[in-house]
């Protein structure tokens, strides 16, 4: 786990370079890192009961937009990539 909390320490890091090859490389790692995790917390607040509707406001999104996202099994956890 503090392998995986250095690795995206680094990407974190990486975004600011001055290269855009190394920050733009590291921007698109951290949106797949941030599509990862807004998809395992959905599935938590589901598992939890929470409507869509709250998963939205605190998303600051519609709630279609998080429904049409995560309902189904079509989240970003549940692709292959």
């Amino acid at each position: 786990m503090l392998t995986a909390m250095a690795d995206t320490a680094a990407v974190a890091a990486a975004a600011g370079s001055t290269d855009p090859s190394v920050g733009l490389a590291a921007v698109r790692s951290l949106r797949v890192l941030v599509e990862r995790l807004e998809a395992l917390q959905v599935e938590n607040a589901r598992g939890q009961g929470w409507s869509w509707e709250l998963i939205a406001q605190h998303l600051g999104v519609s709630r279609q937009a998080v429904h049409k996202k995560h309902a189904g099994g079509r989240g970003p956890l549940r692709r292959e990539e």
